[in-house]
């Protein structure tokens, strides 16, 4: 008899709730000028073919697609970022589980004896008495408070979502510079121990030289000085090579024993035999994952207005209950002990509804905010994509410039020492050409290693390569 009452009413409040308190949300629009073509995007270096959500691939190097793939599957960083998706998707289930009615089953058996007042002629003094019942509840959605929640938890799991991917970018990307670093600095290395083989060459000449009374003392010291001077160079490249390949182990979820011994065999940083592709500022918006969620943000922040304002108004809550209670056990579900009651709850703080009213600014700042925030996050995408591909640009030209000085200073020093020989030029100029080349193969080195690092910024900037598959 209940629950046929009480169904109609529930069913006829579902009809009530159309109506959703506070602002509906629309997605807010970037400047126009935001989804053309990149400044930086002219000239052979990048194309304006849409980015490659796999950009490490276009590196062909087996190697690093391995360690990527590791740092997807097991980066700690991912792992926290994950859970935090998880716990958003776990609000969201909850906030929808108030649409539905909220139930709660009690029974409570006791044992005891009454007092002789308190007992009927007849009945036994001490004896069993059993209570058992069933609530029912159900919010009436009039005004989309309940609605509401439901939009703010799903904005919360598609700015946690954009969250995950954001970290996934980052960590990709930290995973590629790191194996950049150790392979270039491994070509330091090599450079470096070059340039003191070729000093030591200088060294033996010198000294012979010096044996036969062409050369003093003093050029054999001023030479040995810049050899070790180049020398000293290479235990600090070692170091950064070790602590590149540490990083690297971490970010794949590996103790610094467990990275495998081909990464460490790498010694040629990975390079591009083709422009990379940039696409476009639409694009870019589209792909970037902290961009997708600030504008979750923003919608979750909108929401949460109307569940504010959902509270200016009554919440009315259809409530019932069936139990019964029997002494002895003997009746439970007979029709003495039963019970059950029928009936609508409303709260409704009013008149004084000041509280409300600030909680309703409140939410109307939050989401000022997030739209500031959003505002803010297109902007510096496009600051960041536009630095990438100048930085990437200009580390090009300078290498290129390095390269042409590399190659001269290499012809430098091998005319001054064949003039050397034939005694045409003192010592002093072969030990300054020396010094000039042994320079410029440094300079050229580290010019390298700012190309790379400089193509994984720009890939970065770009906000692809997360995908597992």
């Amino acid at each position: 008899m209940m629950i046929k009452t009480l169904l109609p009413l529930l069913l006829g409040a579902s009809a009530l709730t159309a109506c959703a308190a506070g602002p509906d949300f629309k997605a807010p629009v970037a400047p126009a000028a935001a989804g053309g073509a990149f400044i930086g995007s002219v000239g052979p270096a990048v194309s304006a073919a849409e980015a490659d959500d796999h950009w490490w691939r276009l590196y062909s190097d087996p190697v690093l697609d391995g360690l990527v793939q590791d740092a997807l599957k097991a980066n700690t960083d991912i792992r926290v970022a994950v859970a935090r998706l998880e716990k958003a998707r776990a609000g969201l289930r909850g906030a929808r589980s108030d649409k539905l009615p909220q139930t709660t089953l009690s029974g409570s058996p006791s044992y005891g004896r009454a007092s002789a007042a308190q007992s009927l002629p007849g009945i036994d003094r001490e004896n069993w008495t059993v209570d058992a019942g069933l609530n029912v509840a159900y919010e009436v959605d009039l005004f989309g408070r309940v609605k509401r929640s439901i939009e703010a938890a799903k904005g919360d799991v598609g700015a946690a979502a954009g969250d995950v991917d954001a970290v996934r970018v980052a960590v990709v990307a930290d995973t590629v510079r790191a194996y950049v670093d150790a392979t270039s600095s491994a070509e330091r290395i090599a450079v470096a121990r070059q340039t003191v083989a070729l000093l030591d060459k200088s060294i033996r000449i010198t000294n012979a030289r010096f044996e036969v009374g062409r050369s003093d003392r003093l050029d054999v010291i001023r030479v040995t000085a810049l050899r070790d001077q180049q020398a000293a160079v290479i235990p600090s490249l070692i170091a950064d090579r070790d602590g590149a390949l540490f990083r690297l182990a971490t970010l794949t979820g590996r103790t610094p024993q467990d990275l495998p011994g081909a990464v460490r065999e790498r010694t040629v940083t990975p390079g591009l035999s083709q422009p990379i592709p940039v696409g476009d500022g639409r694009a870019l918006l589209a792909r970037r994952p902290d961009v997708r969620a600030a504008e979750q943000r923003l919608a979750a922040d909108t929401a949460r207005i109307g569940v504010a304002t959902a509270d200016l108004y009554p919440r009315i809550t259809l409530g019932g209950s069936i139990g019964t209670t029997a002494v002895g056990g003997g009746d439970i579900f007979g029709g003495g002990p039963f019970r059950w009651l029928l009936g609508p709850l409303i709260n409704w703080a009013f008149p004084n509804q000041e509280a409300n009213r600030a909680r309703i600014a409140a939410a109307k700042a939050d989401a000022d905010g997030s739209l500031a925030a959003f505002d803010g996050t297109v902007l510096r995408a496009l600051e960041e994509t536009e630095t990438a591909l100048s930085v990437y640009a200009h580390a090009l030209e300078r290498r290129d410039t390095l390269k042409a000085a590399r190659e001269a200073a290499d012809r430098a020093a091998r005319i001054s020492l064949a003039r050397q020989r034939e005694g045409q030029i003192d010592f002093l100029t072969v030990l300054d050409a020396q010094r000039t080349l042994a320079a410029a193969e440094s300079d050229l080195a580290t010019a390298n290693r700012a190309v790379a690092f400089a193509q994984v910024d720009l890939f970065r900037a770009l906000g692809g390569g997360w995908s597992v598959a």
